[in-house]
């Protein structure tokens, strides 16, 4: 898998996600998403901060729905 296609915890990550136009908010959030499967089948488990990320990503989507 090509590593365009997720985003490691150690990759940038935006510091504000509500600059974000929503498309690139999508494709952010399908690489940690793919990045998530790959770390609990490589590792068993998901890193702190790709977790961290996805639940940064959760709050942006709950926030731009309202």
């Amino acid at each position: 898998m090509s590593a365009s296609l997720r985003i490691t915890p150690t990759d940038p990550f935006p510091e504000d996600l509500e600059k974000l136009k929503d498309e690139k908010l999508q494709v952010l959030d399908s690489q940690v998403h793919r990045q998530l499967d790959h770390e609990i089948v490589t590792e068993g488990e998901s890193h702190p901060e790709t977790e961290f990320r996805h639940q940064e990503l959760d709050m942006e989507f709950e926030h731009r729905d309202n």
